[in-house]
C-alpha cells in the first residue's frame, strides 16, 4: 500500500485540550448532545455511565462523522469508551449480514487483558445493538476462535500476533472492515508489533475509517499516523505528564535488608495494592515470598497461561487476594477498581513504564498512593526517572517501623497463615530411590514415591500464587476456576 500521509494536520483550533485529572468535565454536553445514538446512550446509563469524560466529550463529535481521529488520554481518563461509542454507532446505523470470517469492525490491542477488558466494556452495548463481538488473541486453543469467526461476527478485538495467523491459515479477511481502531498504540510500537501491525492495516480498506488512542503519542506512532490516517484530528486530553491532583507521588528510600519487610507493611493494609517488578522471575520469587509471609497474592506475567491469569485477575478483583505482583504487562489496559496503592518494588527503566504503572491507581478521579521503594544504589536513576515523568516525588528515608507507612497505608494490618508446605521427597523403604522432582508449575507438589494422589498438596499445578489465592482459609482450593 502507497503511504497515505494526512492531507492536512490539525489546526490548532482542532487540538483539545483539558484541564488535568480525568474526571467528567460538569460542563460537558451529555452523551446524547454529543450526537450518541438513543439506544447506545441507555445501554451506557445501564452500565452507571452518564456523563462523557474529557477525552470522550472532545473526540466523540469528530470520530461520529467518520473523521480520522489521533487521541491522546492518559490511563484511566476514558479512551474506551471514546472509540467504542463511535464505532458501534457506524455498524449499527448501516445493519448488514456479517459474512464468515470477515469482521466489520477490528480493534488491535498490544495485550491479551487488555483485548479482554476492551471486549467487556463492548459486549453489553453491542448486546443492545444485536452485534456479535469476538476476543482473539495467543495462549489459548486456536479452534474456538476459528469457530467463532466461520460464525461471523461484527466487532473483532484482537492481538495482532494471533490475528496475523488466523489471516495467513485463510480463517479471517480484513477487507470487509469499515472502522479500525488502535489501542495503546505506543505500547505496539515498543513491543515491536510496527511490522505485522502494519502488515494488517494494508489489509483494511483505504476508505475505512482509522480511529487511533494512545496515552503518550512519540516517533514510533509517526509512523502510523503518516501512512494509515487520512486528515487526521488530534485530541490531546491530559498530556502523558500533567499531574493527577488525587494522585500522590513517594519515593521510600530503604536498605537492602528492609526492603520485603517495608513491602510487607504497605501490602497487609486494607485496600488492593498492585506490586511491580521488572522481570517475570522477580514477580514470581516476590509473590511467594509475599505468601510465606501471610500476605495472599497473586501473580501476572508472560510466563503465566491464559487460565491461570484469569484466575489470577478474578482473585485480585474480587478481593481473595488484595496483592497483585506483576510485569509491565499489567500496566496496560488491566483496569480493576479501587487500587488504593501501586508499588514499584523495582523501579522501571524508563519514565513512561513509571506513568503506566502507576496509572492503574487513581483512575477515573479516584484517590491513589504511588510508592517506590529505593535503594542506595538506585538514587541517581530513581531521580532522573521522576524528572523525565515530570513529578516530584516526597522521598523518606526510613525503615519498616516509620510511622508515615501507616499514613501512606492506614489501616490495620492483617496476615493469614501460609498454606502448609508440601511434604518432604521420601525414599521408599530398603534404601529406594527418592522421589523426582515435579517439573511442573510453580506450587506444584512433588511425586511422592509411595504414590499418593497429587492433590494431597493444595494448589497441584497452578502457579503458587494462585494456590494461596483462597485468602485466609490457608491451603484450600479456589471455589471457582
Amino acid at each position: 500500500m502507497a503511504a497515505r500521509r494526512p492531507s492536512t494536520m490539525p489546526s490548532p483550533a482542532e487540538d483539545a485540550t483539558a484541564s488535568p485529572g480525568s474526571a467528567p468535565a460538569a460542563t460537558t454536553a451529555g452523551f446524547a448532545e454529543l450526537g450518541v445514538p438513543a439506544k447506545l446512550v441507555a445501554a451506557l446509563a445501564a452500565q452507571g455511565v452518564h456523563e462523557p469524560f474529557p477525552i470522550q466529550a472532545a473526540t466523540l463529535p469528530h470520530s461520529l462523522a467518520g473523521r480520522d481521529v489521533l487521541g491522546r488520554g492518559r490511563t484511566g481518563s476514558g479512551k474506551t469508551y471514546a472509540f467504542v461509542l463511535p464505532l458501534l454507532t457506524r455498524l449499527a446505523a448501516n445493519p448488514v449480514r456479517t459474512k464468515p470470517g470477515r469482521p466489520r469492525a477490528l480493534i488491535l490491542a498490544p495485550t491479551r487483558e487488555l483485548a479482554t477488558q476492551i471486549e467487556a466494556s463492548i459486549a453489553p452495548l453491542a448486546k443492545s445493538l444485536s452485534l456479535r463481538t469476538l476476543t482473539v488473541f495467543g495462549g489459548v486453543r486456536p479452534n474456538p476462535q476459528i469457530a467463532a469467526l466461520r460464525a461471523g461476527v461484527d466487532i473483532l478485538v484482537a492481538c495482532p500476533g494471533r490475528l496475523g495467523d488466523h489471516l495467513a491459515s485463510g480463517h479471517a479477511h480484513l477487507d470487509a472492515v469499515e472502522i479500525t481502531v488502535l489501542d495503546e498504540a505506543d505500547h505496539m510500537a515498543d513491543l515491536g508489533f510496527l511490522p505485522v501491525v502494519r502488515k494488517l492495516l494494508d489489509q483494511t480498506p483505504r476508505s475505512g475509517q482509522r480511529l487511533l488512542f494512545s496515552a503518550t503519542l512519540d516517533s514510533g506512532i509517526d509512523v502510523l499516523v503518516k501512512r494509515y490516517l487520512t486528515d487526521p484530528v488530534t485530541h490531546s486530553v491530559d498530556s502523558a505528564q500533567s499531574p493527577v491532583s488525587s494522585m500522590s507521588h513517594h519515593v521510600l528510600h530503604v536498605r537492602t535488608e528492609t526492603r520485603i519487610p517495608v513491602l510487607l507493611q504497605l501490602v497487609a493494609a486494607p485496600g488492593r495494592t498492585l506490586v511491580f517488578t521488572r522481570t517475570k522471575h522477580r514477580a514470581k520469587s516476590l509473590t511467594r515470598q509475599l505468601i510465606a509471609s501471610g500476605v495472599p497474592a497473586v501473580e501476572l506475567h508472560g510466563n503465566l497461561g491464559q487460565n491461570a491469569r484469569e484466575r489470577n485477575l478474578k482473585a485480585f478483583a474480587d478481593g481473595t487476594a488484595r496483592t497483585m505482583v506483576a510485569t509491565d504487562i499489567a500496566a496496560r489496559g488491566i483496569h480493576v477498581d479501587d487500587v488504593a496503592r501501586v508499588v514499584h518494588a523495582d523501579p522501571p527503566v524508563e519514565h513512561k513504564a513509571y506513568l503506566h504503572r502507576s496509572g492503574r491507581t487513581a483512575r477515573a478521579g479516584a484517590e491513589g498512593t504511588v510508592i517506590t521503594l529505593m535503594t542506595d544504589d538506585q538514587v541517581a536513576d530513581v531521580r532522573a526517572l521522576a524528572r523525565k515523568a515530570g513529578i516530584a516525588p516526597k522521598s523518606t528515608k526510613l525503615g519498616p517501623d516509620h510511622p508515615l507507612l501507616s499514613e501512606l497505608a492506614p489501616g490495620e494490618r492483617s496476615f493469614v497463615r501460609p498454606p502448609a508446605a508440601p511434604p518432604k521427597t521420601a525414599q521408599r523403604g530398603g534404601g529406594g530411590k527418592p522421589a523426582a522432582k515435579s517439573g511442573g508449575k510453580a506450587g506444584a507438589p512433588r511425586r511422592e514415591g509411595s504414590g499418593r494422589s497429587r492433590a494431597a498438596a493444595p494448589g497441584a499445578g497452578r502457579s503458587g500464587a494462585a494456590a494461596f489465592s483462597a485468602g485466609s482459609n490457608a491451603g484450600g482450593r479456589r471455589r471457582s476456576r
